[in-house]
């Protein structure tokens, strides 16, 4: 399976969701479905989820649909799920300490190694399985362990130069969770924005203007 060169980020967003899509049909004993059939239950159409996954050489075989097995490791394939890649979390408070206890990294492919917090009270003791160390020692754990991406939950004041710094000593992905868009220009790495008030305003917006239909790109 041969990934193009040029892949549109919608399409990009659209993979963790027929990923979880397909992990719950092989979960329940599913063993191949139609792009008709998966369209249909994911509320898409099925020329689009063809286009999607041709973007990435195509799964499917023509008169019979897709293997859920073999849909379910390459899409797992595509999202590095199998690599497990090293993460840690910056800003042990409220919000640190629930990512760290109710997400589980190890599903998405990401073993969270460290957190580090500035908060004494809280430094050196662990949080399901996970150590909290002093944010002191930061960028020399970053230096001698080379983690791929840094979970970012403090305040948006200084995450520009903790993100910058933790790009300079080799972080090579950033899931932001500090309120605030994160913009790296120049340094040619992916940045992952969340804002819980975006998600709950289009809820919102949903709400108020039911007669509009909404539909996927």
């Amino acid at each position: 399976m041969e990934k193009k060169q040029k892949v549109s980020r919608a399409v990009i967003h659209r993979i963790p969701r027929y990923y979880r899509y397909v992990s719950t049909l092989r979960a329940n004993g599913v063993q191949r479905i139609s792009s008709r059939s998966l369209a249909e239950s994911m509320g898409l159409t099925a020329s689009q989820i063809r286009q999607d996954f041709n973007c990435f050489g195509g799964f499917g075989q023509q008169g019979y649909g897709y293997n859920v097995e073999k849909l379910y490791e390459g899409l797992g394939e595509i999202l590095g799920i199998n690599r497990q890649r090293k993460a840690i979390l910056v800003g042990a408070g409220n919000l640190g300490k629930a990512l760290i206890k109710n997400f589980d990294f190890k599903a998405s492919g990401f073993d969270l190694v460290c957190a580090f917090d500035a908060n004494e009270k809280v430094i050196g003791t662990e949080l399901g399985g996970v150590k909290i160390c002093d944010a002191e020692n930061l960028y020399t754990y970053v230096n001698e362990n080379k983690p791929d991406i840094a979970v970012l939950t403090v305040p948006y004041s200084v995450a520009s130069e903790i993100a910058r710094n933790l790009v300079e000593h080799g972080i090579k992905g950033l899931w932001n969770f500090t309120g605030g868009d994160l913009h790296l220009e120049g340094k040619l790495v992916p940045v992952e924005n969340v804002h819980f008030s975006d998600s709950v305003m289009i809820l919102g917006y949903a709400v108020d203007t039911s007669d509009i239909e909404v539909v996927d790109e």
